[in-house]
C-alpha cells in the first residue's frame, strides 16, 4: 500500500506503507546510525518525534526484544529508504515490519531518506504527517501539521511509582525523565541498589531515603517546560548528594543553576558524534539524541566549567560544577546503541560517591 509523508513546508514524499496503517502527526528528526534501530524506537527521548534513518538498509538483523531500551516504542513513526525483506540474525525474534505493526507504529519505506535529511538540515526540524490517504489538496492538512507541538512529554514517559530494581550496599536514585534501560544496567553492574523514581518526585522524599547518589536521566521535549522538576533539582543541589546528569538531566541541572538552553536547528541524533574532553584533550565518539543544548554565553564560569565540547559545532556537551559533587553530560555514556567510549563516566560518578562516603566516615 502507498503511504505519504507530508511536511509542514508543503513537501510531499510518496513511499510504501510499513508497520501500522494509521495517520500520525509529529516532529521529524533524522538519525545517522547504521544500526540500533530497535534501541532508537524504544528510547523515550523520541516521544513526540518520528525518526528518519539515513542509513539506506534498515531491518536486516530483525528485532531481538532483549535489546529494547524500554518496554514500549516511544517514537511516533519510522521512515526508511529500504526495509530489509530478510531478518538474518541468530537472536532475531520478529522482523521489523511485524514489530512496528504489533506496537501500532506507522512507517514509510522506499523514501529517499538522505534527500529528506538534507531538507531538514536546510529548513530545520519540521513537523510532518505519515498517512496512507492521498490528499488532493494538502493545504487542507498543513495547518494541523504546523500546529503540532512536542509538549509535556516527560509526564507521558516517566515511571508511575517508586520502585527498586536491584540491591546493593550503595543506594542510587534514578530520576526517570524517560530513562533508557542501559543507564540502570550500568549502575546495577557496578553493584548498586537502584531505586527508580518518577520525574515529579519531591526532592525531600529522595533526600529522606538517605541515598548515596542521584542520577538524572535522559528524556524528551523542551527542558525549559519542566519548571517543577527544575525546582526540585535546586533542592537536590543543596543536599550535597553526588549527582550525575545525562542528556535532559544535564539540561535540567543547567537550568537549575539559571543557565539557559536553546534549540538546535536540527539536533544531534546518531551514534557517531565526536566530543572532546577539555581536561584531557581526548576525543570520544558518542551516541546522542537531543534537540536542545545549553547556551554557552549563559554559563557562569564561576559556577561551572565546560567539560566536553562537540567537535562538529562546538556546542556544550558536559559541565562540571565548581565546589559541588555534580557532573553532567549531553551525550549518552550508556550508548545502546552506539560506541561505549564514554562508559567510564559512570566510574567518575562512582568516584564522587566514594569521596563523599569517605568524608562521612571521618
Amino acid at each position: 500500500m502507498k503511504a505519504y509523508l507530508i511536511l509542514e513546508n508543503g513537501d510531499v514524499f510518496e513511499g510504501r506503507s510499513i508497520g501500522a496503517q494509521r495517520e500520525v502527526i509529529s516532529e521529524f528528526v533524522f538519525n545517522t546510525s547504521m544500526s540500533g534501530y530497535l534501541e532508537i524506537l524504544t528510547d523515550p527521548s523520541y516521544a513526540g518525534q518520528s525518526v528518519i534513518m539515513t542509513y539506506p538498509l534498515i531491518g536486516n538483523y530483525g528485532v531481538c526484544l532483549e535489546d529494547q531500551e524500554s518496554s514500549s516504542v516511544f517514537a511516533e513513526g519510522l521512515i526508511v529508504s529500504e526495509l530489509s525483506r530478510i531478518a538474518s540474525n541468530f537472536r532475531t525474534e520478529v522482523d521489523l515490519d511485524t514489530y512496528l505493526r504489533l506496537n501500532d507504529i506507522p512507517g514509510i519505506a522506499d523514501i529517499d531518506t538522505r534527500h529528506l535529511a538534507k531538507v531538514i538540515r536546510q529548513k530545520g526540524c519540521l513537523n510532518g504527517m505519515i498517512t496512507t490517504q492521498k490528499y488532493e489538496n494538502i493545504s487542507d492538512v498543513l495547518p494541523q501539521i504546523k500546529e503540532y507541538k512536542v509538549r509535556q512529554v516527560v509526564e507521558k514517559v516517566t515511571s508511575d511509582s517508586i520502585h527498586a530494581i536491584s540491591s546493593g550496599n550503595i543506594k542510587i536514585v534514578l530520576y526517570d525523565y524517560g530513562a533508557k534501560r542501559n543507564i540502570a544496567e550500568n549502575l546495577i553492574k557496578r553493584g548498586y541498589e537502584v531505586i527508580v523514581v518518577p520525574a515529579s518526585t519531591p526532592a525531600k522524599k529522595v533526600i529522606a531515603m538517605n541515598v548515596d547518589g542521584i542520577l538524572l536521566s535522559n528524556g524528551p521535549g523542551d527542558p525549559s517546560e519542566c519548571v517543577e522538576m527544575i525546582n526540585e533539582i535546586r533542592q537536590l543541589i543543596k543536599s550535597r548528594i553526588p549527582i550525575f546528569g545525562i542528556c535532559l538531566g544535564h539540561q535540567l541541572m543547567a537550568l537549575a543553576h539559571d543557565f539557559e538552553t536553546e534549540k538546535l536547528k536540527y539536533g544531534h541524533h546518531g551514534a557517531n558524534h565526536p566530543v572532546k574532553d577539555l581536561y584531557s584533550e581526548k576525543v570520544y565518539i558518542s551516541t546522542q539524541n537531543h534537540n536542545y543544548v545549553i547556551k554557552e554565553s549563559s554559563v557562569d564560569a564561576s559556577v561551572a566549567d565546560i567539560w566536553f565540547m562537540n567537535v562538529n559545532d562546538q556546542t556544550i556537551e558536559g559541565l562540571k560544577y565548581r565546589g559541588q559533587p555534580i557532573q553532567t553530560v549531553q551525550f549518552h555514556p550508556e550508548a545502546s546503541a552506539g560506541p561505549k567510549d564514554t562508559e567510564f563516566l559512570f566510574d567518575e560518578f562512582s568516584k564522587m560517591i566514594e569521596e563523599r562516603r569517605k568524608c562521612q566516615e571521618i
